[in-house]
């Protein structure tokens, strides 16, 4: 009759033996590592594109021509775009090229209602956090905000208001909350080009001078309220554009 010692033995060989299958079978070879990195490294710089306003409503970029400014072929571009398109951040327009998804009433109504919860959390949230340095780094990003809308140049207005929301969210020490805004970004903040027309981009630097202030006393509830403001002001242009004229896609 076997001991209870020698039953153990048994098991701990069987256990190995399924383990070592295991390993054999696996199906994810050291091999496919660099490709997985390849295509994150394209994914994050479309999503930097989109982010720091180099693609417009309207505006269509072929695969091939990412896949020649990155150096790689068409598949990371593509693997890259599936991710994006799931996301609702671009479209397929053709079999070869991409642009900004058509933006509607419903849907900028859905964007604005979660803006206004998760990007005013997230300023409370960041303002006891942010340190002088930080500050003073938000005051330098409204003074090129200011350049850029006296020079009339609107990607690097688009870029600095990026730089100004983010270096406030990203202090709010959320992973998870600062994900849910860039994903929002990426669907929305195409569409900021068309705001520059309205005398948006002038106003929107009213509220950060604003938000500025109130975080450097560390007011939180009025950093929260300028974040809401900017959001609302930006969604009543863009609406009144899509009832009038609509918005290019």
């Amino acid at each position: 009759m076997p001991t209870a010692a020698s039953s153990r033995r048994r098991s701990f060989a069987m256990e190995s033996r399924m383990t070592t299958d295991i390993f054999a079978r696996s199906t994810l070879p050291v091999s496919r590592a660099p490709r997985l990195t390849l295509q994150d490294h394209v994914f994050r710089q479309l999503c930097e594109l989109i982010l720091n306003g180099e693609i417009a409503p309207g505006q269509l970029v072929t695969i091939q021509a990412l896949a020649d400014a990155f150096g790689v072929s068409a598949m990371p571009v593509r693997e890259a775009l599936q991710r994006l398109t799931a996301a609702r951040a671009l479209t397929v327009i053709s079999g070869r090229s991409i642009g900004v998804p058509r933006l509607t009433r419903e849907r900028l109504l859905d964007l604005r209602r979660v803006r206004l919860e998760v990007e005013s959390l997230a300023a409370r949230w960041a303002t006891p956090n942010m340190t002088e340095v930080e500050i003073d780094a938000l005051q330098e990003c409204v003074r090129n905000m200011e350049e850029a809308v006296r020079s009339g140049d609107r990607k690097q207005y688009l870029r600095w208001n990026r730089a100004f929301h983010f270096a406030i969210y990203g202090a709010a020490g959320s992973d998870v909350l600062f994900a849910i805004i860039e994903n929002l970004w990426l669907q929305i903040s195409p569409y900021f080009h068309l705001l520059h027309a309205s005398g948006n981009y002038f106003k929107a630097n009213e509220q950060h001078e604003m938000m500025l202030a109130a975080m450097r006393a560390r007011d939180a509830t009025s950093v929260s309220l300028g974040v809401r403001n900017d959001i609302e002001a930006a969604y009543q242009v863009l609406v009144g554009l899509l009832e009038t004229e609509g918005l290019p896609t």
